[in-house]
């Protein structure tokens, strides 16, 4: 726990010696140094000035789950049954899926401050820095197998991106099946993953990235465009609010549709269709289709009108483009 009350105290961007840190924390200066010297390993900026201390500039919006389950509502603090909140691990993802192998972890929400080996779809590196962007993953229990799950990834974009909207994060647009896009640049990200039985009893552990404040460093990562809600907002957004209100969505979302599946979410959803009526290229390693994006239908899949007439798709290794962008 240094390491954590260490941030805590950093976290205000102010000057602190290192004598005051170490009453602080109970512990000698030499300790104090070493966890000073942990930070280097999460990407963390810390100056130290001689006669003043030690800072990180700028301070470090760190997240608080008192916090955070202050600005939920109560429909989303009773769809919880635990929080977990790591300061950095391999994956969010990663470390739900393990533990729904060996319990039931319905409603359990996993928090990273930074992951190391955070996943996109179709395995890209997910670019993860400390305490700047949102990680997390929501374990959810369904009883009707894989079957029951058509359309979950879209339900999920659809909640985030009115859980952006109630936060003022207007012209969010959703790209099928998982992206969240703004301007045409990459916002967010979900992916989903399951254990148990296809068919019977399942838990599908869904997982969340969140562009909130990308530093440039952590941009050379990625090769897409992309952005983040505070270049989008236009001023300071803090994380615990902003997860919050993603939650405020996402927990009711999930709650119907676990009762009524995807059907009632379809036509909000193509309100926020990114390529609603656009000409389009879906591909895969083994084919390509051209067509225009007519929308989905009542169980998620893209729906592609081409010459050979309408055709539907369905999740999996699918990559959608826009023909403008190829």
């Amino acid at each position: 726990m240094a390491l954590e009350s260490l941030l805590s105290i950093l976290a205000d961007g102010e000057f602190h010696s290192g004598e005051s840190l170490g009453q602080q924390l109970g512990v000698s200066r030499a300790a104090v140094w070493k966890q000073l010297k942990k930070l280097d390993s999460l990407g963390i900026d810390c100056h130290s000035v001689k006669g003043r201390g030690y800072r990180v500039p700028g301070g470090i919006n760190l997240l608080q789950i008192e916090q955070l389950r202050q600005g939920l509502t109560p429909a989303a603090q009773q769809g919880l049954s635990e929080i977990e909140l790591a300061l950095s691990i391999p994956s969010t993802n990663r470390l739900a899926m393990q533990q729904a192998q060996q319990q039931n972890c319905h409603g359990r929400l996993y928090l990273a401050e930074q992951q190391t080996a955070g996943r996109g779809r179709r395995g890209r590196d997910w670019a993860s820095p400390f305490g700047r962007n949102l990680y997390f993953s929501l374990s959810w229990s369904f009883s009707g197998g894989a079957a029951a799950l058509e359309g979950l990834s879209l339900v999920v974009g659809l909640a985030l991106q009115q859980g952006m909207q109630a936060l003022g994060v207007d012209g969010v647009e959703l790209k099928w099946p998982n992206d969240l896009l703004f301007r045409g640049r990459k916002l967010a990200g979900v992916l989903l993953e399951m254990s148990g039985d296809a068919s019977g009893l399942c838990q599908v552990v869904i997982g969340v990235g969140v562009n909130v404040a990308m530093p440039q460093t952590a941009a050379q990562e990625i090769d897409q465009p992309w952005t983040d809600l505070v270049t989008i907002a236009q001023r300071p957004l803090d994380r615990n609010a902003v997860l919050a209100g993603l939650l405020n969505a996402l927990i009711p979302a999930m709650q119907q549709f676990e009762q009524q599946g995807f059907a009632p979410f379809r036509e909000q959803w193509q309100q926020h269709n990114a390529h609603r009526d656009q000409l389009v290229r879906l591909s895969t390693e083994s084919f390509t289709v051209q067509g225009r994006c007519v929308g989905v239908n009542e169980s998620g899949a893209l729906l592609l009108q081409s010459d050979e007439g309408e055709q539907a798709f369905h999740g999996g290794e699918l990559s959608l483009r826009s023909l403008d962008d190829t």
